[in-house]
């Protein structure tokens, strides 16, 4: 079990107990090669004690809403408590990464594969009591209140096909428990095409400034309303999203960039979708990285090993954040540009399921809160 996820050597750390390995994180979070040291601890910590963290999925759900901190919260919430207040046990927000000019918000929400979707189905259910996309602005694409559901298997012990029967019963479950919202479906769970996001998004017209909603034929549920626009649900390999800003306001340089590096170019870096915003004064490079089959990137023994995991007996890796980063500041040289920095938007595949076993054995819902620390 979780053989795949192992993906860092072995570091004295493993012979600690698991509260000295925290205390000891919480005090050199700010260092990234300590953090995977102690995340790799912890992970075969969990693997070789615990239940704990048997049949673990993760949301990131997207949500069309940064400024409102409450708002967001409360969504945030909604995935851990009942109406009453009462704690859905098993699940847990691990992150919830907001951006002002984008003004979109995603949350890390991690539950076993049999509770992952009365969390989410709550938390959609909040945010579109809360949020209306006719009164929305911000630079980042959307068409939804909530704009993505993605469902990632977070180890070998879930499959292919029970992220996609979850994927279709919460698009079910969603368009019922809110009359008038409209979803599409992607990745395992648009069967039996299994077309992917991007694909998916372009037949939608979601890169497009202002959608034509009455064009767009759903999925599930009825013809979109400006309220609620559409929704994107659908289940895959873990996605990552790493975000490079370059020291430019020129937003063609951008889109060159985001050009070379995107999957679909010649030379192009396996998994990668890119779009080139402005943000902050700036232009970021904003990557989705997708986790590929490990034979697709046979590149990939030449340089810096990429993270692997299996699904389903199928190894898959991802690029790392650092060669990504790397490969935007070659290009943003050519131009005389520099780079401001890299964020990520949650975790790398690895964090997300070590993190998830820790807070679910202390039994913390709202570890966001427990880790500003850790990860923006």
């Amino acid at each position: 079990m979780m053989r795949c996820f192992r993906s860092y050597a072995k570091t004295e750390l493993e012979g600690r107990g698991e509260q000295s390995c925290i205390e000891l994180f919480k005090s050199v979070a700010t260092h990234a090669e300590n953090r995977r040291l102690y995340i790799f601890t912890v992970t075969s910590m969990n693997m070789a004690a615990g239940p704990v963290g048997r049949r673990l999925v993760a949301c990131l759900l997207n949500i069309s809403e940064a400024r409102s901190k409450d708002l967001v919260e409360t969504v945030a919430r909604s995935a851990l408590y009942s109406p009453e207040g009462v704690r859905l046990e098993g699940t847990t927000v691990l992150n919830i990464f907001n951006d002002h000019d984008y003004n979109r918000s995603v949350i890390t929400i991690v539950a076993s594969i049999d509770s992952i979707r009365e969390a989410v189905l709550s938390a959609c259910e909040k945010a579109f009591g809360l949020i209306d996309m006719r009164a929305h602005t911000g630079v980042h694409p959307c068409m939804g209140a909530v704009d993505l559901i993605p469902i990632y298997p977070l180890g070998e012990e879930v499959g292919q096909e029970d992220c996609a029967k979850e994927a279709r019963a919460v698009a079910q479950g969603l368009t019922e428990r809110v009359p008038g919202t409209s979803v599409f479906l992607f990745g395992w769970a648009d069967s039996p095409i299994q077309r992917g996001l991007a694909h998916r998004r372009k037949e939608m017209g979601w890169f497009k400034n202002t959608p034509d909603l009455q064009a767009i034929r759903p999925d599930v549920g009825p013809q979109p309303q400006k309220r609620f626009g559409l929704t994107g649900v659908g289940a895959s390999p873990y996605v990552m999203n790493c975000n490079v800003t370059i020291d430019t306001q020129d937003i063609a340089i951008g889109r060159g960039i985001a050009s070379a590096i995107r999957e679909s170019t010649p030379g192009g870096l396996p998994g990668l979708q890119v779009l080139a915003l402005p943000h902050e004064g700036a232009v970021e490079i904003a990557c989705n990285v997708e986790s590929v089959k490990a034979n697709l990137a046979p590149h990939v023994a030449a340089g810096e090993p990429w993270p692997s995991f299996c699904i389903d007996g199928q190894p898959y890796c991802h690029a790392p954040a650092s060669l990504i980063t790397a490969r935007v500041a070659e290009l943003a040289g050519k131009q005389g540009v520099g780079t401001k920095g890299t964020a990520l938007v949650g975790f790398t595949p690895l964090e997300c399921r070590a993190l998830a076993e820790l807070a679910l054995s202390q039994g913390t819902a709202e570890f966001w809160r427990e880790q500003r620390g850790i990860r923006m």
